[in-house]
């Protein structure tokens, strides 16, 4: 004969078997690669360090009046070439400019070269580089001989061969004018970086079953792009453009540092540092804080990618 006692005890373990077993359920639940990715990046100081500094950079571009007071165009020649004081604490350039209220304003322009000159080069690069890895055959090799022709291009020779051919020895194009150059200049010589990452990327997700599913159900080709192949091919192409960012804050110096990039009155990192290069030795202060404004934000954008491609890398766990 059955114990009542017994059968009661069988159901209340059952109950709390069958809740356990749904806590746990719920527990192990699997996280998704960006949230898998996130818990990686939290616990590397590189990349915590370097997003605060990104971000504090991005603060100072945004609301430069935070952190400077004072016009950074106003010049005081009485004050020409002074080291930093309590006053003044970069100094004063050569025209009696306060050099830490031309280096907190000129981030604006830096960054803004480089945002808007990764956003294109990515854009551009990834709709090449998908088209080119979903078609294959006659396509995809167009499209890559042209990719190779631009990669082949040295990065200052070309630029400085577009710029100078949209200005012309002695003209002034505005300030919007140049900016506008400047960065589709390093758009047209950089895509090429973007292309082959997504056309990498594509090759290998055209390939599994559930483009395959989508394609034998009749998807449109935009469809099956847009929907499918874009969303799983962006984690690469992201952790390009976090590096090319920094990478394009750096040319941005460096055409300027030429002459053929952003010109005053425009105020920029790179301006400053081609305006001090002839005063370097007597007064290195003009040049030493705005190019470690430059070392410093691109290093940061170095480490930031670094830290999201191992993240989303299986491998390097």
């Amino acid at each position: 004969m059955t114990d009542p006692n017994l059968v009661g005890g069988g159901a209340v373990d059952a109950a709390e078997l069958s809740r356990i077993d749904d806590s746990a359920t719920t527990t192990k639940k699997p996280r998704s690669l960006w949230g898998d990715a996130w818990r990686q990046l939290r616990r590397k100081p590189a990349f915590v360090i370097s997003a605060v500094i990104i971000v504090f950079i991005v603060l100072i571009a945004v609301a430069p009046g935070l952190f400077a007071h004072g016009d950074p165009g106003m010049g005081d020649l009485t004050k020409a070439n002074q080291g930093p004081s309590a006053e003044a604490w970069f100094g004063y350039d050569n025209q009696g400019y306060n050099v830490y209220t031309r280096t907190i304003y000129g981030a604006r322009a830096s960054l803004l070269v480089g945002v808007f000159a990764t956003i294109l080069t990515v854009v551009f690069g990834s709709l090449v580089g998908i088209v080119s890895g979903y078609y294959g055959r006659l396509i995809d090799s167009l499209l890559s001989r042209l990719g190779d022709i631009f990669a082949g291009l040295p990065f200052v020779l070309g630029a400085i061969v577009i710029l100078t051919t949209f200005n012309a020895p002695g003209s002034n194009p505005g300030q919007v004018t140049i900016i506008v150059q400047v960065v589709c200049s390093i758009a047209v010589l950089t895509w090429p970086v973007a292309m082959r990452i997504m056309r990498s990327a594509t090759l290998v997700a055209k390939q599994l079953d559930y483009v395959k599913a989508a394609r034998a159900l009749g998807a449109s080709t935009p469809r099956i792009v847009f929907r499918h192949l874009l969303p799983n091919t962006l984690a690469p192409v992201l952790v390009y453009a976090t590096i090319a960012l920094g990478a394009a804050i750096g040319a941005e110096a460096t055409l300027a540092y030429l002459g053929i990039g952003v010109r005053p009155p425009v105020i920029s990192w790179g301006v400053m540092i081609s305006d001090s290069r002839d005063y370097f030795r007597a007064d290195p202060h003009m040049l030493l804080f705005p190019g470690a404004f430059v070392t410093i934000t691109v290093l940061a954008f170095v480490m930031l990618g670094d830290g999201i491609r191992d993240a989303l890398d299986p491998k390097s766990r």
